[in-house]
């Protein structure tokens, strides 16, 4: 049996249906006009992809002037701002040729030479490094490895100073090694830590911070580094340890930045969310010369 809301909705449907039938109907009988509306969006966007190219080629030719104008001004920023400096560069964990050549770019000009690049051994060897300090208090250091982060001091001293400890333990102490032990005038420090888990993310951990608090020990100035893409940053850590930080040493302006904080001048420079500005303040920079 048909009741009155069948009928409703039957009577529905057939409009529905109406409706389309028409709608397509008209499209179908005007296709010009789709058509034509359709070329003028087509025309539309290729306008629009045109005016973006000219922009970007715009962009790239006042980026390229502004990058050929920073590597003119460079040696006049730079020069001899750091005279017969002996510069060493630490890694701790893996080294990196780019950054290597990124510091010793830097240099150029201002008097100074990179005289000695290392790479820290991570995670340490107890047993190398404790053979090596034979009649020392550092021979027990397999067994106890809470030595390490003295024994990390001492190395950090006598990287400025020169040591006789230092001399024995550089094959022990470093997987890699180029140059002069030190001493060292300034030391920059790059770091790429591993992924390590228990005693060996400890014992790493208290051979990096001895080294860092006996560096600081000296009058000497210590800089972090890295490069703008650097993923994580070591920023954090840097400024843990009350180190001044270039994020950004594959730039000119970190290049820049690097000088000044060899000379000098404290804080965090760079371009990634934690920098404190770009460069040193103009009076920093200026004190530095």
């Amino acid at each position: 049996m048909f009741d009155f809301r069948y009928h409703a909705i039957s009577l529905a449907a057939v409009l529905v249906a109406l409706v389309v039938g028409v709608l397509l109907g008209v499209a179908i009988g005007d296709a010009g006009l789709v058509s034509s509306a359709e070329q003028s969006v087509r025309d539309s966007l290729r306008g629009d992809v045109r005016a973006a190219q000219d922009e970007r080629r715009e962009a790239q030719d006042a980026l390229g002037a502004e990058q050929r104008y920073s590597e003119a001004a460079y040696p006049l920023l730079v020069a001899d701002r750091l005279p017969g400096e002996r510069i060493g560069l630490l890694f701790l964990g893996r080294p990196s040729e780019t950054i290597a050549r990124d510091v010793r770019n830097a240099l150029d000009g201002t008097g100074a030479r990179l005289t000695g690049t290392m790479a820290l051994r991570e995670p340490p060897d107890l047993a190398a490094l404790a053979e090596a300090a034979d009649g020392t208090r550092y021979a027990d250091l397999e067994q106890d490895p809470a030595l390490l982060e003295d024994f990390g001091r001492r190395i950090g001293i006598q990287l400025v100073q020169g040591g006789r400890l230092l001399r024995r333990e550089r094959d022990a102490l470093f997987s890699t090694r180029a140059g002069s032990l030190g001493p060292f005038d300034a030391l920059v420090i790059a770091r790429s830590p591993r992924e390590l888990e228990g005693d060996a993310e400890r014992q790493t951990a208290d051979l990096e911070d001895g080294i860092v608090a006996g560096l600081r020990e000296n009058p000497v100035s210590v800089v972090g580094v890295e490069t703008s893409e650097a993923d994580p940053s070591q920023v954090p850590w840097f400024r843990e340890r009350d180190l001044t930080s270039v994020d950004n040493i594959d730039q000119v302006a970190g290049r820049a930045a690097l000088v000044f904080a060899l000379a000098g001048a404290t804080g965090t420079f760079g371009v990634g969310p934690q920098a404190e500005s770009l460069l040193p303040a103009p009076e920093s920079a200026g004190a530095a010369g």
